[in-house]
């Protein structure tokens, strides 16, 4: 029988969710597996996986292939690098401490690199926020003034339709007095 480590996916439409496992390669792509592995959520920036590291070193040491995709992650997750190590220690090359020592290393290395993304995305997103807020803030600022212009404008419209009125009414009122003293 022939092992495979392969993605199932789950989720809905538009939003996948995979399990990582070790499957049979004639199972269907969604159906029977062996163990479940890990999980590898893509919809996150960057993307979650949750790898069980042993358990998948333990199968690639029984001979189960991974598919491209799996293997990125078991190399992002250091499976492969473990695997690797392992091998090393079999062979004599180096003690099981020693490889430990390596592998936890490579462990707090990625898991810095990790974290400088995500305080690198925080800060693009805080950057970009604060971008959107001055620009809405000159845009109001903008509306303020044309407003203001505005109002200025018809006050000035009525003060000017105020005194026509006002020049308009005394000659209204001579000719109404002009025609009372007529009578």
């Amino acid at each position: 029988m022939s092992v495979k480590i392969r993605l199932q996916r789950h989720g809905k439409k538009g939003k996948p969710f995979y399990w990582i496992v070790a499957a049979d390669a004639r199972s269907k792509r969604d159906g029977k597996f062996l163990e479940k592995l890990g999980t590898y959520n893509p919809n996150t920036n960057p993307a979650t996986i949750d790898l069980n590291v042993d358990s998948s070193v333990k199968w690639l040491q029984n001979g189960a292939q991974p598919t491209n995709t799996a293997r990125a992650l078991l190399s992002y997750k250091g499976a492969l690098l473990k695997h690797h190590l392992a091998g090393g220690v079999r062979k004599g090359a180096f003690s099981e401490e020693e490889a430990e020592k390596k592998f936890q290393a490579w462990l707090d290395e990625k898991a810095g690199l990790v974290a400088t993304k995500k305080d690198g995305l925080s800060k693009a997103t805080a950057d970009a926020k604060a971008k959107a807020l001055a620009a809405e803030k000159e845009v109001n600022e903008k509306r303020k003034a044309a407003a203001q212009e505005a109002e200025e404008a018809l006050k000035a419209e009525e003060a000017a339709a105020n005194a026509e009125e006002v020049a308009e009414e005394p000659t209204a009122t001579a000719e109404e007095s002009t025609e009372e003293a007529a009578e």
